[in-house]
C-alpha cells in the first residue's frame, strides 16, 4: 500500500469550528510536529451529520474535508453518554445545547439535570466520554480510532474551564471535573487524548502504512 504517513511540517486540516476542540488538538498534536489548520480556516461549511454513530459522523467531516482542500483531515466526533438516559445525548450531544442564538452548553447541562431528576435515577450518575477520529485522506482512505473515559455526573456544575460538559463531568479516580482542572491534566486523561494516543502509535506519522478504520 502507498506510503501516507504525515511527516513534520505537514499541512493537517482538523476539521472543526469548534474552537474548545480545536485547542485540545493544537495541544495534542504539537508534539508531532504537523501543521495544524482548522476548517474555519480553510473557509470550509459544516457538513450535515446524519449518521447515527461517531464514526459515521466523523466519517461525513473528515472526508468532506479531505475532498475539499486536497489535504489529509482528521475529524473529531464526540459527546456524552449518560446511563441512566440509556446513552443520551450521545451522538446528538451538541444538539442538546442548540438555542436560536446558538450552543449553549450551560442550557444542556442543566437540561441533562432535569431529565435525571425526571426518571428518579438513583445517583452516582454513571456517564462516559466518548470521541471517535477519522484521519482521512483525499482519495478516500481512511484511518478511525476511538477513546473513552468512565466517570460520573455531578451537580451543582463546577469548574469554568475547558467546554462543552466539562463542568458537570468527574472522571473515576479524579477529585477535579474536567472544566476544574488545567488544560494539561485534562489532556492527559480525556477521551480524545486516549483516540489521539492511538492514532499517534499507529504509524500514522513518521512512517508506515495507512490502514482502513471501520
Amino acid at each position: 500500500m502507498e506510503k501516507t504517513a504525515l511527516v513534520a511540517g505537514e499541512h493537517l486540516l482538523v476539521a472543526s469550528h469548534n474552537e474548545g476542540k480545536l485547542e485540545e488538538m493544537r495541544a495534542l498534536l504539537a508534539p508531532l510536529g504537523v501543521q495544524v489548520v482548522s476548517a474555519r480556516d480553510m473557509g470550509l461549511g459544516e457538513p450535515e451529520e446524519t449518521e447515527d454513530s461517531f464514526l459515521g459522523n466523523a466519517r461525513i467531516k473528515a472526508h468532506a474535508a479531505a475532498s475539499a482542500t486536497g489535504l489529509p483531515a482528521l475529524a473529531d466526533d464526540s459527546g456524552l453518554e449518560v446511563e441512566a438516559l440509556d446513552g443520551a445525548p450521545g451522538v446528538r450531544t451538541a444538539d442538546w445545547a442548540e438555542t436560536s442564538f446558538g450552543r449553549d452548553f450551560g442550557l444542556a447541562m442543566k437540561r441533562t439535570h432535569e431529565a435525571l431528576l425526571a426518571c428518579g435515577a438513583a445517583q452516582p450518575w454513571r456517564a462516559r466520554f466518548c470521541c471517535t477520529l477519522v484521519l482521512a485522506w483525499p482519495d478516500g482512505r481512511e484511518a478511525a480510532f476511538e477513546g473513552q473515559i468512565e466517570g460520573r455526573l455531578v451537580w451543582p456544575i463546577r469548574g469554568a474551564e475547558g467546554h462543552g460538559y466539562d463542568p458537570m463531568f468527574l472522571a473515576d479516580g479524579e477529585e477535579l471535573t474536567f472544566a476544574e482542572m488545567s488544560a494539561e491534566q485534562k489532556n492527559a486523561i480525556s477521551h480524545r487524548s486516549r483516540a489521539l494516543a492511538q492514532l499517534v502509535t499507529s504509524g500514522l506519522f513518521g512512517g508506515g502504512d495507512a490502514r482502513t478504520g471501520g
